[in-house]
């Protein structure tokens, strides 16, 4: 009888815990399958901070970017991670959508170690490897940099070479170009195979009068979702940043992250930890003024292309509590 009591309780245990899943909401992520999103999604996941704030996160690997906003707006996903621009752009051309922080990391210009190149004047006849296109925000705020400090015109001056980041890397690390701009982990990885950083695009839009504390990247979810269900949306914002405090401090977490992060050697790891911990935002709302005038600039040389009619932030933009 003490058996099939014990039976019959744990049973019952099981059964309410999957009626109470059954009740948690899910909130689907589609993401670049080995995006750098993945280590906080992974960490939120591993320590259940989804289900301590009332939802079950689901993960959604991705072939790219383009293919998760697609997902997205055909509402075969909840969330996806984009920067704060595009939300913008989305919202100027009437798409109800809303950006909650994620990372302030950025890049910069990388040279080989023994490069002769003291700043960008010296990049003057030399190829570029720029990750993306034309229209990549840290390649916009470094051109105005260069005009607005060495009355440079890089897009004159200089040969760009643009392409996807591993092949920028690849060019990179194999001197195929003079100096490199590449997505900030790509260029932790850079500076462990011996380059270094000759401008960094955060340093450049503190010299352009932008804040370097703006978050630009983030995660992305429907303003009706916001309105309806503010628990769920404020709990996915919580769980990231309850998986951002370890990770700002846990070297064990890190370890256990490790074989996901396509790191070759110690000193990769490392730089990418390093790159991860110092993108990190603070907690709290965003500058909005900071923002607008980041906007105006993008737009100034961005135009149409990059931002549509976003010509001014739109109201809205950020998840109004900003944690």
């Amino acid at each position: 009888m003490t058996f099939m009591k014990s039976l019959g309780t744990a049973i019952a245990a099981i059964c309410l815990s999957t009626m109470a899943l059954a009740d948690t909401p899910t909130l689907r992520a589609a993401v670049l399958e080995f995006g750098t999103v993945n280590w906080e999604l992974n960490t939120i996941k591993h320590h259940r901070f989804d289900t301590a704030n009332g939802f079950n996160l689901e993960v959604q690997g991705m072939a790219g970017g383009a293919a998760a906003k697609v997902a997205f707006q055909g509402g075969e996903a909840d969330v996806i991670v984009s920067d704060w621009l595009w939300v913008a752009r989305q919202r100027a051309a009437g798409k109800d959508f809303v950006f909650i922080p994620y990372s302030k990391a950025v890049g910069g210009v990388m040279v080989p170690g023994d490069s002769p190149a003291q700043d960008l004047t010296d990049l003057a006849g030399m190829k570029i490897g720029i990750a993306g296109g034309p229209l990549d925000k840290s390649w916009l705020i470094l051109r105005a940099y260069a005009e607005k400090n060495h009355d440079m015109d890089l897009v004159a001056e200089t040969e760009q070479v643009f392409g996807a980041p591993p092949l920028i890397f690849g060019a990179a690390t194999s001197g195929e170009v003079g100096a490199a701009i590449n997505f900030w982990h790509f260029a932790a990885k850079m500076e462990a195979a011996g380059m270094r950083t000759l401008i960094d695009v955060s340093d450049a839009s503190a010299d352009l009068g932008l804040d370097p504390e703006t978050p630009l990247l983030g995660y992305v979810v429907r303003g009706e979702m916001v309105r309806d269900n503010p628990d769920l949306i404020n709990g996915l914002a919580s769980a990231s940043r309850a998986a951002k405090d370890l990770l700002a401090t846990d070297d064990a977490e890190w370890a256990r992250l490790r074989p996901n992060m396509n790191a070759k050697t110690d000193a990769q790891f490392a730089a990418l930890v390093a790159g991860f911990r110092a993108g990190i935002p603070a907690p709290g709302p965003i500058d909005e003024a900071a923002a607008g005038r980041m906007l105006e600039l993008m737009y100034e040389l961005g135009g149409e292309e990059l931002l549509g009619q976003a010509t001014a932030l739109p109201d809205g933009t950020f998840l109004s509590n900003g944690s």
